[in-house]
């Protein structure tokens, strides 16, 4: 786990503030769409935990997220939702582990962000080992999903106080979550060995 110093403290969790909401909205999204019945019960639970971390990420930078009026474009079907969720997750989980190595008092949240990922992992994988459209819906979601990443952590740590460590934070962060993709077999093509370079693209 890569180890930033203080002086990156505040900046992380101004950038986890700012994910949880995101991360609270887009649940909330999910929340709307045709979903199994136990996505739906799990949503629902996630929701609550992403409002309680939101509320305790605003306590401590005396700060409050800016409330959407407008919840954000999630994808309708579920396969597609499903990559979306995950993806997002996992990025969250690479942040969490980078805020608790700065504070371990919050290492609560980073269990909470790996029971998150965790669901939708087994979740996604049901789909690409299920029904042959499902799946194949899921994989090109995949792909469309990744080449957004890296736009996305740019944004992430765009922060003076994270300057001097992006080029070491950017890679750490997208090779977590190709890992986990990788692992979880996100990537793997039906009768190949693996969709070769489909992480090094980004």
């Amino acid at each position: 786990m890569l180890r930033l110093p203080q002086t990156c403290e505040r900046a992380l969790l101004e950038r986890f503030l700012k994910a949880e909401a995101m991360a609270l909205w887009s649940v909330r999204a999910a929340r709307l769409q045709d979903v199994p019945a136990n996505v739906a019960a799990f949503l629902q639970r996630h929701e609550e935990d992403e409002r309680e971390h939101l509320k305790q990420f605003e306590s401590m930078l005396d700060d409050r997220s800016w409330g959407r009026e407008v919840l954000p474009g999630v994808p309708q079907q579920w396969p597609a939702l499903a990559v979306h969720l995950y993806g997002y997750e996992t990025l969250g989980l690479e942040f969490a582990k980078l805020l608790a190595g700065l504070r371990p008092d919050l290492s609560a949240i980073l269990k909470d962000e790996e029971a998150h990922v965790g669901f939708f992992e087994r979740e996604l994988q049901l789909i690409l080992n299920g029904d042959a459209p499902s799946a194949g819906q899921a994989r090109l979601s995949v792909r469309s999903w990744w080449k957004k990443v890296p736009r996305t952590v740019d944004r992430y740590l765009g922060a003076d106080e994270l300057r001097p460590f992006k080029s070491v934070l950017r890679h750490t962060i997208l090779a977590g979550i190709e890992t986990r993709f990788r692992r979880a077999g996100v990537f793997r093509t039906e009768g190949g060995d693996g969709d070769r370079g489909a992480g090094r693209q980004a």
